[in-house]
């Protein structure tokens, strides 16, 4: 190992040239050149990043156009459009017009709105052609007409002025019918509630019906008009699902002058059960995306010859069939090539269709005589074979039973019997089991 001794020397020799010269002009020098920027002390923000002034500012090149305050929230907006500027109408007509560019498909956004109509409960009308982008949809008061098309337009998706390009234009008109109870409320400028888009918005969205205590609430008539012929154990779970928005308030054909109502009485036909069954579910568990029934895509392979992709209620059909909770090839029973959708709903099969989605489980193996066992039909025979599992965890589920619910006490279960469509509402009126589950009611309060 080396000696540090040469080292200490060096450095030594080199300190003491330096005392000796401290007082000479090189030394002067030196000390000049390693001497602090006399700027950095008069001006201490010389090096720190520039203040941005308003004209460096950076601009945002997005539209403030913003909806109109009379525009329902219940109507569904394509989430990937821009909301283009409102032209103001000086017609004295009722119906309101907004409008949005998109730089996605005509069929993407046509296929969008078809699905939301038929799994909210609007009512498709038979002017609705969806292969030219047109689509008349009615709920309650509410009648709405979306129009897609494309269309030039001037800029791009990166804001390049002044290059034309092919977008999607999306047009809404929408407007109440007369008939309607709701009551019309003058507010201030102050009494205003902000939309998305203004400065003053800080979300999420008020519910329709907010007001400031000094305001009249806007009331909507929600009645079912026949409601008086349906049985009275019927009528609370009827009014509680239409106030939910799963019932529709008249048949499931188009809106005449002659609206026949709700039909409590009438039978339900299957494809009509199936599109309730859904709507009734999501509705109810709106706020857990893993209970949610998902709808088939248009492009999915039909399961059933019978309900093509042309069918109305395909996509919920479809969509039972694809998550197994009806029967088909896909859940091994390859004779169910037939959905029938026009047929009658049978009783075992309202109980075969909504049981799985109470209990969120696979169905206990059942026979013949341990459904005899437990609810005491006489007719326990004539149950299919398919529906017997359903019939028996149906019974495990105490005083939430669909079929205590629905049919009261009774002896005789009578499967192949037609269902009305006011006990195909008294069954959808509650998800879940016992002490765990949650009724239209409860919904309807945490909706509003």
């Amino acid at each position: 190992m080396p000696s540090p001794r040469p080292a200490i020397a060096l450095l030594a020799v080199f300190l003491a040239s330096l005392t000796a010269c401290a007082n000479n002009p090189s030394s002067k020098n030196l000390e000049q050149s390693l001497a602090a920027d006399s700027r950095l002390q008069n001006n201490p923000n010389i090096l720190s990043a520039p203040n941005p002034s308003p004209n460096n500012l950076p601009t945002s090149n997005k539209t403030t156009a913003q909806l109109p305050g009379d525009f329902p929230q219940e109507i569904p907006v394509y989430p990937q459009a821009e909301l283009q500027p409102t032209e103001t109408s000086t017609s004295n007509s009722a119906q309101s017009s907004v409008r949005w560019l998109s730089s996605d498909p005509s069929n993407l956004i046509a296929s969008f709105y078809q699905k939301q109509f038929q799994t909210n409960n609007w009512h498709l009308q038979p002017s609705t052609n969806i292969s030219d982008g047109n689509l008349v949809a009615q709920r309650n008061d509410l009648q709405v007409k979306v129009a897609i098309a494309p269309k030039s337009v001037t800029g791009n998706a990166n804001n390049t002025p002044n290059q034309p390009q092919t977008a999607t234009e999306v047009v809404i008109q929408y407007a109440r019918n007369s008939s309607s109870t709701a009551t019309t409320t003058t507010t201030t400028d102050s009494q205003k509630i902000s939309q998305p888009g203004d400065p003053q918005f800080i979300g999420p969205l008020p519910p329709a019906d907010f007001a400031k205590p000094s305001q009249k609430v806007a009331t909507v008539n929600t009645s079912v008009s026949d409601l008086d012929k349906a049985p009275s154990e019927f009528r609370q779970y009827i009014q509680d699902l239409s106030a939910l928005g799963v019932l529709p308030l008249d048949s499931t054909a188009a809106k005449s002058t002659n609206n026949p109502g709700f039909e409590p009485n009438k039978v339900i036909t299957r494809s009509t059960y199936a599109r309730w069954l859904v709507a009734a579910n999501n509705a109810m568990n709106a706020n857990s995306a893993a209970k949610q029934i998902r709808l088939a895509s248009d492009s999915a392979q039909p399961v059933f010859s019978d309900v093509p992709r042309t069918h109305p209620d395909f996509p919920v059909i479809q969509g039972l069939a694809e998550a197994g909770l009806i029967p088909s090839p896909l859940s091994g029973d390859a004779t169910a090539v037939l959905f029938r959708p026009d047929a009658p709903l049978t009783r075992e099969q309202l109980i075969l269709w909504k049981v799985p989605l109470d209990t969120r489980r696979s169905l206990p193996n059942a026979t013949l005589d341990a459904v005899k066992q437990t609810w005491g039909f006489q007719d326990v025979g004539t149950v299919d074979s398919f529906a017997l599992r359903a019939v028996l965890a149906d019974f495990q589920n105490g005083e939430q039973s669909n079929i205590r619910r629905v049919f009261g006490y009774t002896t005789l279960f009578q499967p192949k019997k037609p269902v009305t469509r006011a006990e195909a509402a008294a069954a959808l009126w509650y998800f879940g089991t016992q002490g765990e589950g949650i009724s239209a009611k409860d919904a309807s309060k945490l909706k509003t």
